[in-house]
């Protein structure tokens, strides 16, 4: 939680992946969507649109930004599908990359020793600290979102991954590091961080996977 005062923005994490499915950890691996991922991201684009229309925002009018991993990429193509007007281009900003778990990344979790790292549900408030070997912690990705939030504006469109989605709640919302760490981030999926606060519009296709 910072002084920085936010402004209010809609974000989308990318769909499922094989590897969200297999509960396999995948930080900066460059892993594709999987057809569920491409319906939820389909779903996300109708709702953002249902959203926009509600709150009387012309998307024309909007900054679009993303992650560069594909995922994100084809999450937030998608997402666009479903407006029949041309949009502005996206940004594709390395500071939205999902946090790193260095040499975790690619093995399950239930492979990993506890000592190693904790599947959320059943981490310590101080796990916001835990940094695996050659990765990041939560504290280093709260460092990027505060630097990309400069660019950030009213009513932007942000596509990005579950552990940004994550520390947005710590730094918008203020929510509590042992809350935001075990917290399943949906997939399939709009939130509308306004004043401070999150709501989180789910569609059919959501999932916290």
């Amino acid at each position: 939680m910072t002084n920085f005062i936010w402004p209010d923005f809609y974000f989308a994490r990318h769909g499922e992946t094989d590897w969200n499915r297999e509960r396999r950890y995948q930080g900066t691996r460059d892993i594709p969507l999987n057809d569920t991922g491409r319906r939820q991201a389909d779903a996300n684009g109708q709702l953002l649109r249902d959203l926009l229309e509600r709150d009387e925002v012309d998307p024309v009018s909007l900054n679009w930004f993303a992650s560069p991993l594909s995922r994100a990429r084809e999450t937030m193509e998608r997402m666009r599908a479903a407006f029949d007007v041309e949009l502005p281009p996206v940004h594709y900003d390395k500071r939205l990359i999902e946090i790193s778990f260095g040499e975790l990344e690619g093995r399950l979790h239930a492979e990993i020793n506890r000592e190693a790292a904790t599947a959320p549900g059943e981490r310590e408030p101080s796990y916001w600290h835990y940094r695996p070997t050659n990765g990041e912690n939560y504290d280093d990705v709260a460092a990027r979102l505060l630097d990309f939030a400069e660019i950030l504006t009213d009513n932007a469109v942000v596509v990005a991954h579950g552990g940004v989605f994550r520390v947005l709640r710590h730094l918008v919302e203020g929510a509590p590091h042992g809350d935001v760490v075990n917290w399943q981030p949906p997939q399939g999926a709009v939130a509308h961080f306004s004043k401070g606060m999150m709501t989180v519009h789910n569609t059919e296709e959501a999932s916290g996977s």
